[in-house]
């Protein structure tokens, strides 16, 4: 089977949540995990492949770089169009990554327009009038204006793209996707022909994302949250319903959250509340050289075996500030992502088959460290929160790789305590 679409993703939750939409759409999806090269192997039959690079937050010449390596690897697997897959909260600064990639990419596919929108419905981020909310509050009054690494301080999408790149952006608005696919696509025409590189489109509804996605199928790159890949997806002609694979159930269960995130952190109390073992890090201590990780082993080594264990090293803002003003914001980021990559590979090895990441960085460290390349993304426990399987060195893995602002409160518990027969 050809693969249909490719996709490149800033980071690694971030990949989990695009592949889920491509699989809702009924394309058999494979996720491939940092810049895949000549050995990177794709599973059999796969109508989509996404490639979760840690971009969001890097330099911006270094995400542009790492973007295109990603696209050309794309190309090679037969890929004819490619999709850039950023935050559904369009996590950026004024100096990038969203536009300096997206420009990157066209610029090698020599597109002249592109389609852009961060709408996630399920997820509560919707798109109107240019302005991105967050359930009934705009971006900017939301707990993402705290964000820890890319404060978001501003809800127009227009505003915010145009500071980040030198061509011209503008909006396609809900009057006119209501009308369906044709206004919408003669609406990208009309942009087009204005000089418009860069189009925002608004959207409330998953419907919406599907007039989207199909008027924008012959564009060479489209850029936007995992919800827009969904309506893109569905404009494929069908291949069948994707296959997901069974749940292990054999083996530990275990959480490992860095994730700061307001909804992370109400996941985290309602594990504790439940009386399931959790053990917050020192991330102060271990920067002073104290063995964090050793503690954190002793510990999992008294826990019930039949119960999932919850390790965190997410903190309130508050808390999160403290350490930050200690430690600076890179190195603090930098710990976390160390402690909890390695405490990922020890637990593998000690027997945990059901693992939980919650974090965008988190889960790249934790992925690196296991050596999990590509996997094969699975049924979702919540939305844009699939399972997806792999096979490492200690046995096969089920792995959740869950975006900190994703999945509802009771998500740790829920997933962990669910029965392969139980799983959707």
């Amino acid at each position: 089977m050809t693969l249909r679409i490719g996709c490149l993703a800033d980071d690694f939750t971030g990949g989990t949540d695009v592949a889920a939409a491509f699989r809702r759409a009924g394309l058999r999806t494979a996720l491939v995990f940092g810049a895949p090269d000549d050995t990177t192997v794709l599973p059999a039959d796969c109508d989509a492949a996404v490639v979760a690079l840690k971009s969001r937050s890097t330099p911006a010449n270094e995400a542009v770089a790492d973007s295109l390596a990603a696209q050309r690897w794309l190309w090679d697997k037969g890929a004819a169009q490619v999709y850039f897959k950023y935050c559904s909260t369009f996590d950026s600064t004024p100096h990038g990554n969203i536009g300096p990639v997206t420009d990157a990419l066209m610029d090698a596919a020599g597109a002249a327009v592109t389609l852009h929108c961060p709408a996630s419905p399920p997820n509560g981020r919707t798109v109107y009038q240019g302005h991105l909310f967050v359930h009934d509050q705009l971006l900017s009054d939301s707990p993402l204006r705290h964000h820890p690494l890319n404060p978001m301080t501003d809800s127009a999408l227009v505003r915010l793209l145009s500071a980040q790149t030198p061509h011209k952006a503008a909006l396609i608005d809900w009057g006119t996707v209501r009308q369906g696919v044709e206004a919408a696509r003669d609406a990208i025409v009309a942009h087009r022909q204005a000089g418009v590189r860069h189009i925002i489109a608004d959207a409330l509804t998953d419907d919406d994302l599907a007039v989207l996605g199909a008027a924008a199928l012959e564009l060479s790159v489209v850029a936007g949250a995992a919800g827009l890949a969904e309506g893109l997806g569905h404009a494929y002609p069908a291949t069948g319903a994707a296959t997901a694979e069974p749940l292990p159930c054999e083996g530990r269960a275990a959480v490992l959250a860095g994730s700061c995130s307001a909804r992370t952190l109400e996941q985290i109390a309602q594990f504790y509340a439940a009386g399931l073992p959790s053990l917050h890090l020192d991330v102060l201590a271990a920067a002073t050289g104290r063995d964090v990780t050793g503690e954190a082993l002793a510990w999992y080594a008294e826990q019930d075996p039949d119960l999932p264990v919850l390790i965190y090293a997410s903190a309130s803002p508050e808390e999160l500030a403290a350490v930050q003003a200690q430690l600076g914001v890179a190195e603090a980021a930098a710990q976390v992502e160390e402690l909890l990559g390695t405490l990922a590979s020890h637990l593998v090895e000690r027997g945990v088959r059901r693992l939980l990441v919650a974090g965008g960085e988190t889960s790249g460290a934790v992925t690196t460290a296991l050596g999990v390349r590509a996997v094969l993304v699975g049924a979702e426990a919540d939305p844009g929160v699939p399972w997806t399987y792999a096979t490492t060195e200690s046995g096969d893995l089920a792995l959740m790789l869950k975006s900190g602002n994703f999945g509802a409160p009771d998500l740790f518990t829920r997933a962990l305590t669910t029965t392969a027969g139980e799983a959707r």
